[in-house]
């Protein structure tokens, strides 16, 4: 007898629909699994037989072949597990073979048939929304996830003997209702008020959040640099529901959503050690999946100690940085994962950290200096609009009792600024805000009155600024014009940009 059952396979971001074919068959007894199965669906057969014989209902010793379709795309993991064993039911007469017709099935099957979680779950229920599917069945501790997305009936299934009994009406599964979006608050993250100090860094970091500019901080160690970038979420804007979705979606497929919370709805904060791997940063193993700047997507990547990452991981972050996605290429085919991430840098000024320093002598000799610095190259670095110097803070302001200006303040100006930012870029589909202006937007919104024209030419010539360098101090200004509500930009708009370059010793 044949039994179909629909259920999902995740490539990239993406779903896409898998349809199990069971048939039972004369023969000695046993499972087959085909359509390009991995390892995990293969094991399958060992954890379903068990699921049904645990869950008092019975196993038929027949020849079962179990087709994945379509057999073009790779299966991978557990999820299949639980539509195969209710596909078995149906073949095996247990099940109506029509108790599942409109509806998706994902889940992992323990041996005692309770259902565990799966990964994915956010893009499977998207994908069986946009196919048609009236119902999806997912693992109960994921049925919040799945309820994320609108118009679908999700059920929560514990366990293969309660959906069973669900499917031939001896109880009924509540559906999983629908969470008010709106009311998920974000939770609680490192306030600017406690940073002692800094006021020009501070500056600074309120100049990158209302344009999405990328910083690079030098200075010596625990002047605070690493307490500053994890106080940048809090002042970026809130992220609106579709931000916070798209995020999510990737957590999902990542397998890294925080436990009890279907929805992030702080911006994602990526801080990795710098001995990661390029796959691990970009993305990739046999059947890529997303690394660190898909992970930083509408967020923040923070690299501390950047000289001391390697020189290809940095220097493969250059393509990503300005096209916001990055593509991985293996001999299977090509994905595309977004990587729209506020990078956040963080270095010493040599490799025993006080060059320059007021009080501690530097103990480095100047051709270790340079050559320590110019582990950051030249490309990379003309890609970060703002490079900032953190000395080291005074014991007064150290001691001194009193909070500083509030996150929550410095973020109603952020958000007055990309609102700006927005209203002007309206026209641009892909465009929200300064940093992501290309040439022609440049050209059309950062408009230069003849001082100003003046300022940036003699700038040119004396820093030696690249063409790429000039139009990142054009956005720069822009953005500083933004945020003291001005709509030309002035020469201490440009004044202020400018003093934001590279004064590494490389330059």
């Amino acid at each position: 007898m044949l039994a179909r059952v629909n259920s999902c396979a995740v490539i990239g971001l993406d779903g896409v629909v898998v349809e199990v074919e069971v048939d039972t068959g004369q023969g000695l007894p046993a499972i087959v699994i085909v359509g390009l199965p991995d390892t995990a669906v293969q094991e399958s057969r060992e954890r379903v037989q068990s699921a049904i014989k645990n869950s008092g209902l019975y196993f038929p010793r027949k020849r079962i072949t179990v087709n994945l379709a379509p057999a073009s795309v790779r299966k991978v993991g557990p999820v299949y597990d639980l539509p195969i064993a209710l596909g078995i039911l149906m073949a095996s007469e247990q099940l109506p073979t029509n108790a599942l017709d409109g509806a998706m099935v994902i889940g992992e099957l323990s041996l005692d048939g309770s259902v565990r979680h799966v990964r994915g779950v956010l893009p499977m229920a998207a994908l069986a929304r946009d196919e048609g599917f009236e119902s999806i069945f997912v693992p109960a501790v994921d049925a919040a996830e799945a309820a994320l997305i609108p118009d679908l009936a999700v059920y929560p299934a514990a366990s293969l003997g309660a959906l069973h009994s669900h499917l031939i009406g001896e109880i009924t599964l509540e559906t999983q209702t629908e969470l008010p979006l709106e009311e998920l608050t974000p939770t609680a993250q490192t306030d600017f008020s406690e940073i002692k100090g800094q006021e020009h860094v501070k500056r600074a970091m309120e100049v990158a959040a209302a344009g999405g500019h990328n910083v690079l901080m030098i200075g010596p160690p625990g002047a605070g640099k690493t307490l500053i970038a994890r106080a940048l979420p809090a002042i970026l804007p809130s992220m609106t529901i579709d931000e916070a979705l798209d995020a999510t979606r990737i957590y999902s497929v990542a397998d890294q959503l925080p436990e009890n919370t279907p929805l992030m709805r702080n911006r994602p904060f990526r801080a990795p050690h710098h001995t990661i791997s390029h796959a691990g940063l970009v993305g990739g193993g046999n059947w890529p999946q997303p690394g660190e700047i898909s992970l930083a997507h509408r967020g923040v990547l923070f690299l501390d100690e950047m000289p001391e990452f390697g020189s290809r991981v940095l220097e493969v972050m250059r393509q990503p940085m300005e096209d916001k996605m990055v593509t991985i290429s293996r001999a299977q085919g090509s994905l595309t994962f977004p990587a729209n991430f506020q990078l956040i840098g963080a270095m010493n000024p040599c490799p025993c950290g006080f060059y320059g320093d007021a009080l501690k002598q530097c103990t480095c000799s100047h051709s270790t200096i340079t050559r320590y610095q110019k582990r950051l190259s030249g490309p990379l670095l003309d890609r970060i609009d703002i490079h900032i110097e953190v000395p080291r803070v005074d014991y007064e302001k150290l001691r001194d009792d009193r909070l500083g200006e509030l996150s929550a303040d410095v973020q109603t100006r952020v958000e007055a600024a990309r609102e700006t930012q927005r209203t002007r870029l309206a026209e641009q589909e892909t465009i929200t805000c300064n940093a992501d202006m290309g040439p022609a937007e440049v050209r059309i919104f950062c408009d230069l009155g003849d001082e100003a024209s003046s300022l940036i030419s003699s700038a040119m010539s004396q820093m030696q600024l690249s063409a790429r360098a000039y139009h990142r101090v054009l956005k720069l200004s822009r953005t500083i014009a933004d945020l003291a509500r001005e709509t030309e930009i002035a020469p201490e708009h440009l004044a202020e940009a400018l003093q934001y370059r590279s004064r590494l010793a490389l330059n």
